[in-house]
């Protein structure tokens, strides 16, 4: 077994949160406490009755999540939510939840993760606010054909995107911040893409990205998200020698 607080010690200073102004009820880090301990970690990314059901079935008692526990509104605690919180604590189950943070960091991201398994080793920092990077962007030595690209994509994110294709038939800089990152294509190409790679964006961008000249791939928001859970908790599980399970519940959007 392992302590509780170390665990979180060491994931918060791997991500480094305080540097990150993110939605204000993201609330990046321990969301639920447990008795002290952790024997098996689950990683999933959205925390939900549906997926606390599976962690609890897996043996784990320290959920690492993307989206936690405080989107919308909470209180008050009666009904469903009362159901979940005496889930969560009947079960000793801690909740962990990082968002921008486990979006934007170099090498545990979203971003990160999903240009590794595009085969992108070489990238550097993109898309940033407030002076921190969300994102990751990859110069390509030889530009990739765009219907290459959407095939690697598919095989990465287990569906096909949605493409957009606004920019040139051969992708040279690409640029990727996962999530819902859609209704902001002019920061990308400001920031010198030819190709973006996100999650889900609205309607009126397909004109959008014609307008300025830009490729656009839509992944779906959940399968851009599911890479930095995994690799925050392999590495936890690394780190303390612990089993983990990911527990894949997709929203299909």
């Amino acid at each position: 077994m392992v302590k509780l607080a170390e665990v979180v010690a060491s994931a918060d200073a791997w991500l480094q949160p305080s540097l990150f102004q993110d939605y204000d009820r993201a609330w990046n880090g321990l969301q639920v406490e447990n008795g002290g301990t952790v024997i098996k970690l689950a990683a999933a990314v959205d925390a939900s009755m549906a997926t606390i059901n599976r962690a609890i079935e897996a043996g784990a008692n320290l959920m690492v999540v993307h989206h936690g526990l405080f989107w919308s509104e909470t209180r008050p605690w009666t009904g469903r939510r009362h159901a979940l919180l005496k889930r969560l604590i009947e079960n000793d189950l801690a909740v962990y939840s990082q968002h921008l943070p486990l979006d934007g960091h170099p090498r545990l991201g979203n971003a990160a993760q999903l240009a590794s398994g595009l085969g992108f080793n070489d990238h550097q920092p993109f898309f940033f606010r407030s002076g921190v990077s969300l994102g990751v962007q990859s110069t390509l030595a030889t530009p990739m054909d765009r219907d290459q690209l959407a095939l690697q994509l598919r095989v990465c994110l287990g569906s096909a995107p949605i493409l957009l294709p606004g920019g040139p038939t051969l992708c040279h800089r690409i640029g990727i911040c996962t999530g819902g990152a859609g209704s902001e294509l002019a920061q990308a190409v400001a920031e010198g893409v030819d190709t973006f790679i996100t999650g889900e964006g609205p309607h009126w961008t397909h004109a959008l990205a014609e307008d300025l000249g830009l490729n656009v791939f839509y992944g779906g928001h959940y399968a851009t998200e599911t890479f930095g859970v995994k690799a925050l908790a392999s590495e936890l599980a690394a780190t303390f020698r612990l089993p983990w399970t990911f527990i894949d519940h997709p929203s299909g959007l």
